[in-house]
């Protein structure tokens, strides 16, 4: 049954090309962060509650397609069309170390202690460098893959690795071994890979489905049927809802108990690419063609934030709609 108050989202302007790619921190003593990858080469870091900009990281020569927070909000991530993947303090905005591939950069990541990072790229190669030997001549490499890579994160209490590919599979790596220990092969091309805040469950996007796996048995645990085909999926950190988007230009919220839809909103003005919960369940963010970020509302209507709720039937965000602009 969809809320009868109107959904208000938060709209993040300032990048100038498409958003594919999004990530949140977890909750630090300055609140929470969200960084987002963008075709104009320029990864941008804002407050997660607001939206309001902190920060560009400026270095790459081509388009960013993936980025990542560490946990504690110090450290970013983001891989390239320029065949790099940086890390930069995320208090200074300085690059930290770049770690130079021989193509395209799809995917960052950071395990949970911030001395490991993942990569995936079109050389369709996983990689893990040290942070604590950045200069190491040979990283960590997997290789197995028959297909440009999409996304690759730790898990298991980062013992493993897993990805997803053009190949039409995903793989479990061990860390230690460099083996690949599991694989699920889908029908199509899966686009997003996400980890649950408890670490139990994955999500992945593929053609018109979301799939939720039991992350330690590789068991599907279930799979719901969406209306359009679906770039990016994210389940709330207490696993009751997941929200999605794709190429009909809508935010959809499903019960993820039930597998019913609870509510839809249009608000981009293209295909969506990227969605994902902050670390409180209180907000989702979505990432758009359109080169905006949107912030959206878990419960609408409820005082969070910038949105404040004046009237039983009426929601306003600080008494108008506000655009966020980067500077």
């Amino acid at each position: 049954m969809a809320n009868s108050l109107k959904q208000i989202p938060l709209t993040c302007s300032g990048h100038t090309r498409p958003v594919v790619h999004l990530d949140f921190s977890d909750i630090t003593d300055c609140g929470y962060f969200l960084i987002s990858a963008c075709k104009d080469g320029k990864p941008m870091l804002r407050f997660g509650d607001t939206g309001d900009w902190v920060g560009t990281f400026e270095g790459h020569k081509g388009a960013v397609w993936g980025v990542a927070l560490n946990s504690t909000a110090s450290l970013a991530a983001s891989g390239a069309a320029d065949f790099t993947g940086k890390i930069w303090n995320a208090v200074t905005g300085e690059e930290v170390h770049s770690f130079q591939h021989n193509h395209i950069v799809k995917s960052v990541a950071f395990d949970r202690t911030s001395q490991y990072l993942v990569t995936g790229s079109n050389e369709k190669l996983v990689r893990i460098f040290d942070l604590n030997q950045p200069n190491a001549a040979n990283p960590i490499t997997l290789s197995g893959h028959a297909g440009n890579l999409k996304r690759a994160i730790f898990c298991r209490n980062d013992q493993c690795v897993i990805s997803i590919a053009e190949d039409k599979t995903l793989r479990v790596w061990d860390k230690v071994s460099v083996q690949e220990v599991q694989r699920i092969e889908f029908p199509s091309t899966p686009n997003s890979l996400e980890l649950s805040k408890d670490g139990t469950i994955f999500t992945v996007t593929h053609g018109q489905s979301v799939s939720f796996w039991d992350t330690n048995s590789l068991s599907k645990v279930k799979e719901i049927s969406m209306p359009t085909l679906i770039a990016s999926a994210s389940l709330h950190p207490d696993k009751h809802t997941f929200v999605a988007g794709g190429e009909d230009f809508k935010m959809y919220k499903y019960d993820y108990l039930t597998g019913n839809e609870i509510e839809s909103f249009k608000g981009h003005f293209g295909p969506v690419h990227a969605v994902g919960f902050s670390p409180d369940g209180e907000l989702y963010a979505s990432g758009s063609e359109d080169g905006t970020l949107r912030l959206w509302q878990t419960t609408v209507g409820k005082n969070y934030g910038l949105w404040k709720c004046t009237d039983p039937n009426e929601i306003s965000l600080n008494n108008s709609v506000r655009e966020v602009t980067a500077n």
